[in-house]
Formats: C-alpha cells, structure tokens, sequence
C-alpha cells in the first residue's frame, strides 16, 4: 500500500470527462484517498478506484419494453432485427450499341 500525499497524481474514473484520468488527491480520509480532482477537466468528486459507475437503465423499463415487443409481435419478441430483404424487381436488359 503506497503512502498517499496531498498533490499526488493518482489514475481515477473522471465523471465529466467518462474515462481513467490523471488526478490530483485533494482529501485524504485515513491514509486513502477520498476526494480528487481531474488535472484535464478540474472537476472535484469523490475517489472512484478506477470504477466507472454502473448504468442508469432500469430492467423494470427494459421488462415493459419487452411485453410490448411480444403483444405487437410474439414471434420476434427478443429477437434481433434482420437485415431487410431486398425487393425483387425487374432486372435491367443491356443495351447493345451497333
């Protein structure tokens, strides 16, 4: 376990920029970092471990959703979209030039 000061850089998930920056330790809670702030955005927030936050989808939207997919259409509830097939039309005739 490193020994954290004030200042370090240290790599953490930046909530406005959504990736692993660099930031500086602005708290320190006990020998662990607590509050950082990205050096690209300068953006305070808590200390992360490198951890993107989990995704805001409900499954109990996800699970509406899916009942009415299967009211509409049961038999491609939760099926992906296939590629539409392309209409059969007449075919060309070739010109020839004399």
């Amino acid at each position: 376990m490193p020994d954290y000061r004030l200042g370090d850089v240290i790599d953490d998930f930046c909530v406005r920029c959504k990736r692993i920056m660099n930031h500086s330790l602005v708290s320190l809670v006990n020998g662990e970092p607590a509050k950082v702030r990205c050096r690209t955005c300068h953006n305070d927030h808590d200390y992360r471990h490198e951890q993107a936050p989990p995704p805001k989808t409900d499954p109990r939207k996800a699970a509406l959703y899916d009942e009415v997919l299967k009211k509409v259409n049961p038999d491609e509830a939760g099926a992906q979209p296939e590629t539409a097939a392309k209409p059969q039309g007449k075919g060309r005739s070739k010109k020839t030039t004399s």
